[in-house]
């Protein structure tokens, strides 16, 4: 029996709570018709939890706290609405008892009543019967017990847990659409199990609770005795992380997502390198909010996802999707503005399974997959044959670059028959002649002779052709070679160094008048320039 949480109790907890998370993911998931039926609450309960354990892992030789790791990496890796919300309640702990002895009963109440106050905070247009509410009932069923004579910390902590199950239980009467449904609220149920795993924690008993069972819905209630009810969710979720701003900027941020969507949550956490943001919204226009996050700081890890159904919906006939997968978070938004669903790829690549996750979750017929990259080919063609397994009709059209990518999206046309169109897609791709800039990480002997660190490489279709110094020499000596067998379009996608774009749209001005030229900056940052030609 635990007297106080040390921070051996806390890595302990946060292990049993993602192991809870684990067992109880696809139930939670179920349950999850708040504030969007997209299914994937107790996905993204895991995969913050997950976040957070990693981090305590990582840094448990450095010296911080283990709240103060908790919650940075539940925060920097915090998943969807719920996630989101876990992760802000998880830093206000660590905000009361970090720098502070081992939580004994009463300071571990009253912190995590002043965590819960936050999490309300955190949320623009924050709701009852739901996280929130919950997380509110904990924390002052545990204040109680400490206020009277239940001050041991096993007390505390499981007049927390019995608090919060006994309000996730009334949830359906504070929203209909839970009534409606016959269910608790979803992420309340995924923060009951962390509490119930924090019981375990200190207790060495786990508690006796029912199982989370879809209940037969009540008869409907009159509109008065309803609380009131959140319109339906706008089209996408769009997240983000967010380095390189400040308070104000960040508040300013906040007023205009509010403005764009709902279901908003903003949440900051100290890093080594500073203060960082994990920016959460439901809205129909990602351009926009991708946009403020680019004003307001440094956005990367950018998400979107399409508000999907709670469970996988049967393929409509008629329905045409196009998945692109692209390198890093700076094409996200330009490949979103053209329609399509998009898969950010990172240092890691991308898995199968989350190429599958977007073409079934589209929830389209038919489905065209741009890979954009000649290593990622494979993967997507696996993912297509496993949904056609599941009754999608998929293409993929093996765009080797994110140029070709765009020139494929700019001849889709869902009035064509499907195939008529992947045909029209690949067409557009072929035709494009790609090429790109980057800078060599090592000595290695290419195509154009031995390269050192720091050279700049140029390459055409994949095949290095010149080596040099100078990135803007480079890059108009390139493009030259391109256009000397002829071109009526450019396609430029410029990485962070703008400058460069500049000049090299200068020299096309000045060298190649004839030569329509599109440019589009965010291009990944070890790329300073990719080209097509068209």
């Amino acid at each position: 029996m635990l007297t106080a949480l040390d921070d051996a109790a806390v890595g302990r907890w946060c292990r049993a709570a993602v192991t809870a998370l684990s067992g109880s993911r696809t139930r939670l998931d179920e349950l999850n018709v708040f504030p969007v039926p997209d299914g994937d609450t107790g996905t993204n309960l895991l995969l913050t939890a997950e976040a957070a354990l990693a981090a305590l892992d990582a840094g448990a030789a450095g010296g911080e706290s283990a709240w103060q790791l908790l919650a940075r990496g539940a925060v920097l890796g915090a998943r969807g609405n719920s996630g989101t919300i876990l992760a802000q309640l998880l830093r206000g702990l660590s905000d009361q008892l970090a720098d502070s002895p081992p939580a004994d009963g009463p300071s571990f109440a009253a912190a995590l009543q002043k965590a819960a106050d936050t999490a309300y905070t955190a949320v623009a247009d924050p709701e009852e019967g739901t996280f929130l509410t919950v997380a509110r009932a904990g924390g002052e069923a545990a204040v109680a017990a400490a206020a009277g004579d239940r001050t041991a910390l096993a007390d505390v902590v499981g007049a927390a847990a019995d608090g919060a199950r006994a309000a996730l239980e009334a949830t359906p009467g504070q929203l209909a659409v839970l009534r409606d449904a016959g269910v608790v609220d979803a992420g309340g149920a995924g923060l009951c199990l962390v509490l119930d795993a924090l019981v375990t924690t200190v207790t060495g008993v786990e508690p006796a609770r029912p199982p989370l069972v879809r209940r037969p819905a009540r008869p409907h209630e009159s509109a008065a005795d309803v609380p009131h009810q959140p319109p339906a969710g706008p089209g996408s979720e769009v997240q983000y992380l967010l380095a390189g701003s400040d308070d104000a900027a960040v508040t300013r941020l906040h007023d205009r997502l509010a403005a764009l969507g709902d279901s908003l949550v903003v949440v900051g956490v100290d890093t080594p390198t500073g203060r960082e943001w994990n920016v959460h919204v439901h809205t129909s226009d990602v351009g926009a909010a991708i946009e403020a996050g680019i004003d307001a700081g440094r956005p990367y890890r950018i998400s979107v996802t399409p508000l999907a159904p709670v469970r996988p919906p049967a393929p409509v006939a008629g329905e045409r999707a196009v998945v692109a997968i692209v390198p890093g978070d700076g094409l996200v938004q330009l490949f979103a503005g053209e329609g399509a669903r998009v898969l950010s790829r990172g240092p890691e690549g991308v898995t199968e399974d989350a190429v599958l996750a977007e073409l079934i979750g589209s929830g389209a017929a038919d489905v065209v997959v741009l890979p954009n990259d000649p290593e990622l080919t494979g993967v997507a063609a696996r993912a297509a044959e496993r949904a056609r397994e599941e009754g999608r009709e998929v293409a993929v059209v093996p765009t080797r670059s994110p140029v070709q990518g765009l020139a494929a999206l700019a001849v889709a046309d869902p009035s064509r028959r499907f195939h008529d169109d992947v045909i029209a897609m690949a067409e557009a791709a072929a035709a494009t002649r790609w090429a790109e800039v980057a800078v060599a990480e090592q000595e290695a002997l290419t195509s154009a002779g031995r390269c050192r660190p720091g050279d700049v490489l140029g390459s055409a279709e994949g095949d290095v052709v010149l080596i040099g110094s100078d990135p803007a020499a480079v890059c108009c000596d390139l493009l030259d070679r391109m256009l000397s067998a002829g071109g009526e379009l450019v396609t430029l996608v410029v990485g962070p160094d703008a400058p460069l774009g500049d000049a090299v749209c200068r020299h096309l001005s000045a060298v190649h008048p004839t030569v329509e030229v599109a440019r589009y900056d965010g291009g990944p940052g070890g790329v300073p320039l990719q080209v097509g030609v068209e």
